[in-house]
Formats: structure tokens, C-alpha cells, sequence
């Protein structure tokens, strides 16, 4: 792409495979936690934007589900469709893999990315955890056959090198002006991030297979005059069994959850917050599209 001095502007698509960094990574490149961060699998569900300004330039960021073969249900399908959707819209494509190995499923996302790898800047993330540094070295000369358009060694939970993976992103984005305003930080409503902060404390409380079949709907959100916020949150289970794991003994779990959302919630909506969260079951919704579609699923 050609240089321009003048400013530059396009949609950036970061792909990977679950857990190595997509999430972690937008939310320190936009200065600001859009997208929620756990330890399972697709936690990411839906096609979520960042947006980060620099000047009169900008660069939108889409972080998308984790790359996967599963795709049975429903909602997996849905998920590869919008990474299938983001790679075919994006002016650039970031893919994140970890810088101490590559996987089955990354060679799968290098190769569906390999028409594309003129525009494709390769993310080696994690370098935080590399015991030498020079360990780098002959994976950058085997992931450099592949011939993208730069390659990136980072740590997006430390921040280390960062600078240099946002000066690649600019420096080969188009010229033209900004896409969206230029203090918009994120697509996305504050229901949704709400929605998303629940679901993000359950995620780290649960530790059997409940998170998969387990979704979170704002019901009701609203700010009163004394400034203080009501908000009341449903979650979402395919299974009755699933409800006591949920609800912890002596609804101890769900109290915890509670106590952690609220608290974010607190700084996302800039003031105090009364949070209510109901579980109720609503048996097989990830493979029902109009399911799906009722929680928002095809929004983006």
C-alpha cells in the first residue's frame, strides 16, 4: 500500500485460535477493556470493534471469536461466519499466534489467511513467557516462509513492544479519513458490555462445562435521579442441572459474580450500580437461530 502524508484509515481483523491473546490484545491496543478476557474457550461470541485514533488517523480494530473446527451447533456456525465475514471486509488482517508454538488449528488460520498474506501481519504473542528471547529466532525463520507482511513479536498483557505492532497497523493502512468519530472507542451499547462484564465474572467462577451453554441479557437498565443505576441481568442455561452449579451453595457463587460485576459496572457507567441477576433455563438456545437472534447473536 502506498505512503501517504495525509491521514490513513481502515478495518483491522485480528484472528486466532482460542486463548492465544485476541481479546487481551485489542483491549491494550484501544487503551480501554472493550472485549472481555478469560481462560476458556470462546469467550469472545460475537464481532466486537476498537477503535484507536492517531491524529487525524485511525485504525478499527475487529476481534472476532476464536478460529476453530467445531462448528456443530448453531452459535459455532454463526461464530465462523463472522470470522469468515471480518476477513473478507478488513483492509488489514492481524493473526495472533503464541510465540512458543504453533498449533494445528494456527497452520489451518496461516493457510485460510495464505490469499490474503500481502496484507496479513503475523502476531507473536506472549514473549512475556519465553524463557530466552532467542528462542524467537528460528520460529521467525520458519513462520517467515509464509512471506506476510510483517512480522511481530509482543506481549499484549505487558504492553512490550506494542508501539512497533501499531506502527506496522498505520503505516500500511489506506489513506482516507476516519471511519467513525474520533472519541468513539467501541460499536458496541453499554447493555452489551454490560451483558459481557457478567458473563466475563462467571466465566472465572465456573469451572465445568456450564460456561458453554450459559449467555447473559440485560433485561432492564436504567439510571435513576440520585445517579445511582438498576440493572437487572438474566443468565441464560441450557440445562436445569447447570442451575445449582451456577447459584453455589447457598448462592455463595452467584453473590461473588455479583460482587465482581458490580464493581466494573461501577466504572463503566460512571457511577454507582444495583445489580440483580436471575438464572433461568432456556433449554438448547445455541442451536436455535432464533434464539440467537432474540440474545443479539446476528447484531453485528
Amino acid at each position: 500500500m502506498g505512503r501517504s502524508n495525509g491521514p490513513r484509515s481502515g478495518t483491522i481483523a485480528i484472528v486466532g485460535r482460542p486463548n492465544v491473546g485476541k481479546s487481551t490484545l485489542i483491549n491494550a491496543l484501544v487503551g480501554e477493556k472493550i472485549s472481555i478476557v478469560s481462560t476458556k474457550p470462546h469467550t469472545t461470541r460475537h464481532r466486537i470493534l476498537g477503535v484507536l485514533n492517531r491524529g487525524e488517523s485511525q485504525a478499527v480494530f475487529i476481534d472476532t471469536p476464536g478460529h476453530a473446527r467445531r462448528v456443530q451447533h448453531a452459535l459455532h456456525r454463526l461464530m465462523a461466519r463472522v470470522i469468515h465475514e471480518s476477513l473478507e471486509g478488513c483492509d488489514l488482517v492481524i493473526v495472533v499466534t503464541e510465540a512458543k508454538r504453533t498449533t494445528a488449528e494456527d497452520r489451518r488460520l496461516f493457510e485460510l489467511c495464505k490469499n490474503r498474506s500481502e496484507r496479513t501481519i503475523l502476531v507473536l504473542n506472549k514473549i512475556d513467557e519465553l524463557k530466552s528471547r532467542t528462542s524467537l529466532l528460528p520460529r521467525l525463520h520458519e513462520l517467515g516462509k509464509m512471506q506476510f507482511l510483517a512480522y511481530v513479536p509482543v506481549s499484549a498483557r505487558s504492553g512490550e513492544n506494542l508501539g512497533a505492532l501499531v506502527d506496522a497497523i498505520f503505516a500500511n493502512l489506506p489513506a482516507g479519513p476516519a471511519l467513525f468519530p474520533l472519541d468513539m472507542t467501541t460499536d458496541r451499547s453499554l447493555r452489551f458490555r454490560a451483558a459481557e462484564i457478567v458473563r466475563e465474572k462467571l466465566l472465572g467462577e465456573l469451572h465445568q462445562e456450564v460456561p458453554y451453554g450459559l449467555t447473559v441479557e440485560i433485561e432492564h437498565m436504567q439510571k435513576g435521579e440520585d445517579g445511582r443505576w438498576l440493572v437487572h441481568a438474566l443468565i441464560w442455561l441450557e440445562r436445569e442441572g447447570h442451575k445449582p452449579i451456577v447459584i453455589g451453595r447457598e448462592g455463595r457463587l452467584l453473590k461473588q459474580v455479583g460482587q465482581d460485576a458490580r464493581i466494573e459496572l461501577n466504572g463503566l457507567l460512571g457511577g454507582r450500580v444495583h445489580l440483580e441477576l436471575t438464572v433461568k433455563v432456556r433449554k438448547h438456545w445455541s442451536d436455535n437461530e432464533l434464539e440467537l437472534k432474540r440474545l443479539g447473536f446476528d447484531s453485528a
